[in-house]
């Protein structure tokens, strides 16, 4: 068993603040800085959100040396997760530590420190997922909190097959990958939500519009005030048990359905 990625009595992760260059020596941080411009290159502006996560996911187990297989988890409202896994067994192993509310991505996100492990069967502060999940032959962890302003949105969780898969080399690169993966997906949330505004807004002026026609409609009819076409459309859409806009919809459908055949008769 290993303890949490630190450095130093204070507890913070291996790396954090450092910035890889072109001069650290190794393949190994020449693919890190591979993945890290990779992630700058990301186009939000047409990939959805869980094609930008799943491209993150994928620069993670390029990026981290052992690395199997890696997921990202999103925390909202004390909930996780897993948006996208590049592989089967890590939405499996994700999908455990849910379910027992324990295990390393829990741990990463709620502590805000890295998780690692080498031997996840005996490993101590997972008691119920460790065995679970070397049961299904994936041994070593790297678990790393996407942090924004200092606060935690979530975790990448990095998987291998193998014992001991993750030193402390590949810990402090996961922490240095980590840093502008949390960027990168937080803008892609924040895009999603915008659009999501923007939809939610024009839907919302769509069904205004059709409202406010089909109030014309029945004031035209029936020769009564605004508030009374109104009360009208309200009563027609409870009795219907139909929401109002759709009530409106069709009341505007068939008007014009009922013009139509009036100049084609």
């Amino acid at each position: 068993m290993e303890s949490p990625a630190e450095s130093g009595s204070a507890g913070e992760p291996v790396g954090h603040g450092d910035t890889p260059t072109t001069d650290d020596a190794g393949p190994e941080h020449a693919q890190l800085i591979s993945s890290i411009a990779a992630l700058s290159h990301l186009s939000t502006g047409r990939l959805t959100l869980p094609d930008i996560l799943t491209e993150v996911a994928c620069l993670a187990v390029q990026a981290i040396p052992g690395a199997d297989g890696a997921g990202l988890t999103l925390t909202e409202n004390d909930r996780s997760d897993t948006i996208v896994a590049t592989a089967a067994f890590v939405r499996e192993v994700d999908s455990i530590q849910y379910d027992l509310k324990e295990g390393p991505c829990i741990s990463a996100a709620a502590q805000r420190l890295t998780m690692r492990s080498g031997s996840l069967g005996g490993e101590q502060r997972w008691p119920r997922f460790g065995p679970r999940v070397g049961r299904l032959g994936v041994h070593s962890v790297l678990s790393l909190p996407l942090l924004a302003a200092g606060e935690s949105f979530g975790a990448m969780n990095i998987y291998a097959h193998g014992r001991d898969a993750f030193d402390d080399n590949a810990a402090r690169i996961g922490e240095l990958f980590a840093s502008p993966a949390a960027i990168a997906v937080q803008n892609a949330q924040i895009l999603q939500q915008a659009k999501r505004l923007a939809a939610g807004l024009q839907a919302a002026a769509t069904n205004r519009a059709m409202i406010d026609q089909a109030l014309g409609i029945i004031r035209s009819r029936s020769g009564c005030s605004s508030d009374e076409a109104y009360d009208r459309l309200r009563t027609m859409s409870q009795t219907r048990n139909t929401k109002l806009a759709i009530v409106a919809k069709t009341l505007v459908d068939e008007a014009v359905r009922r013009a139509i055949a009036r100049h084609t008769a």
